[in-house]
């Protein structure tokens, strides 16, 4: 009964939120679809995070994604000792860069007053969620060796079933339970996904050159010498 809960209802009810919240969210509040940066608050450790962190995860996300869509590919990519053992070792280092990463952005986020003050709570649950689902990850490839493999045996059939509707969860109930939590952490990713900044992935940048200019107003207590140029 639980394993249908976690690995049959929850997989569809974070998707129906992401869809639903996230459409709604795009029609009544449409600028908030953005990053929402704070580069201007502070530059300097940002820059050491976030550029690692987006190529370290979205190299990841690829990699799991293409053993999902042509599993077939994968299957004959990772057929191979060598390439096996390759992309082994790349995952984990990939693993520890977004650790590393993802660990610079949030003591930035505690160390800058300023930077801190714009945090929303729904930034520090993405901020957790993420944290854990990397750790769970180099966790699992770690200590459950040959992932690229087993996974296409696992977690596709898996996902597979829950496309065509057709829900069959005994691929993965049977996996250790931290290789479940860390499936289930990327769904709970996708159900916080539309109230979150994260919203900004599914916008394509082309979309910047129509739409309105977004005014930024500056709210902030003007200095002496600030009052003389200002006048």
């Amino acid at each position: 009964m639980l394993d249908d809960v976690l690995f049959v209802a929850f997989p569809y009810l974070a998707f129906i939120t992401a869809v639903w919240v996230g459409i709604y969210r795009f029609r009544n509040d449409r600028f908030s679809y953005s990053t929402q940066s704070s580069q201007f608050l502070e530059n300097r450790m940002l820059s050491w995070g976030s550029a690692p962190w987006h190529y370290a995860i979205l190299t990841i996300l690829m990699a799991h994604f293409v053993a999902l869509v042509v599993p077939s590919i994968w299957a004959s990519v990772i057929s191979a000792p060598v390439r096996l053992y390759t992309l082994e070792v790349t995952g984990m280092s990939l693993a520890l860069m977004a650790i590393f990463a993802l660990c610079v952005l949030v003591y930035r986020r505690l160390t800058t007053h300023r930077v801190r003050t714009v945090t929303t709570p729904a930034d520090w649950l993405l901020l957790a969620l993420l944290l854990a689902q990397v750790v769970l990850g180099f966790w699992v490839s770690l200590f459950f060796r040959w992932g690229a493999d087993w996974y296409l045996h696992t977690t596709v059939p898996w996902v597979v079933s829950l496309v065509k509707f057709q829900p069959d969860a005994a691929t993965v109930t049977t996996l250790p339970w931290v290789v479940k939590l860390h499936i289930l952490g990327g769904f709970a990713i996708i159900g916080v996904f539309p109230f979150t900044r994260l919203v900004h992935a599914v916008i394509w940048p082309i979309t910047y050159l129509w739409r309105p200019h977004q005014v930024v107003i500056w709210n902030r207590k003007l200095t002496g010498t600030g009052r003389k140029a200002a006048q």
